[in-house]
């Protein structure tokens, strides 16, 4: 079944169990399993508050009230904490997972084999000179191969990520990124990517993903 809904989520439950299909897995996100819109919108936020961190050189004055009101943050997170498989961080079906640590993806097709859609490198993921560090490119091609292999399929883990990096991978410019099936043997599942800024390529992943045994973590 093909998703073609441009900035929406994929909901892996609909494609038969995909990587963000976590009740699949043994997550419970609580009540933002079904309404995930306010919990995202703090991740956002998040976000361009990390942007807007990575990309300031602010006075002093600034630094310490920006230092307060992230000690008043974890203040009122402190009473809230859980355990792995209730937290909705990394386990919502939104673009991006709802999480902060890699670049947002969002997907305007997603089948069984093959996925298509665009990322942007914010401020926060600069190595230098205007590109994107290195090693924030090999997490988007995780994302969306490690997704991509679990998508109506058992559950898998990466066994191996090999990443060639073509051109330059521009920050704060939106990229088309393309992951797709290769082939399948046993357990074993191989998969390949592409991230382009226009006509240009950027980079270009294979990857092999093992399928989990049953009870394996």
């Amino acid at each position: 079944m093909s998703q073609n809904r441009p900035d929406t989520a994929v909901d892996g439950s609909v494609i038969g169990g995909g990587w963000s299909a976590v009740s699949h897995r043994g997550f419970d996100a609580g009540i933002y399993r079904e309404q995930p819109a306010p919990y995202d919108d703090m991740i956002a936020g998040a976000r361009l508050m990390l942007d807007d961190l990575a990309g300031a050189n602010p006075p002093r004055d600034v630094l310490e009230k920006v230092a307060a009101h992230f000690a008043d943050v974890r203040a009122l997170l402190a009473d809230h904490q859980v355990s792995e498989r209730h937290r909705p961080f990394g386990h919502l079906d939104v673009p991006g997972r709802a999480q902060c640590m890699s670049p947002e993806l969002r997907m305007h097709r997603w089948e069984r084999d093959g996925v298509e859609g665009v990322v942007t490198f914010g401020r926060y993921y600069l190595g230098g000179n205007g590109a994107a560090h290195g090693g924030t490119i090999p997490l988007m091609f995780d994302e969306v191969l490690g997704r991509l292999a679990s998508t109506d399929r058992m559950p898998c883990r990466t066994a191996y990520l090999h990443v060639d990096f073509r051109s330059i991978t521009p920050i704060d410019e939106e990229l088309s990124v393309r992951g797709w099936f290769e082939r399948e043997e046993g357990r074993k599942r191989y998969l390949r990517a592409e991230l382009h800024h226009g006509d240009v390529l950027c980079a270009e992943a294979e990857g092999l993903f093992i399928e989990l045994r049953p009870g394996q973590p």
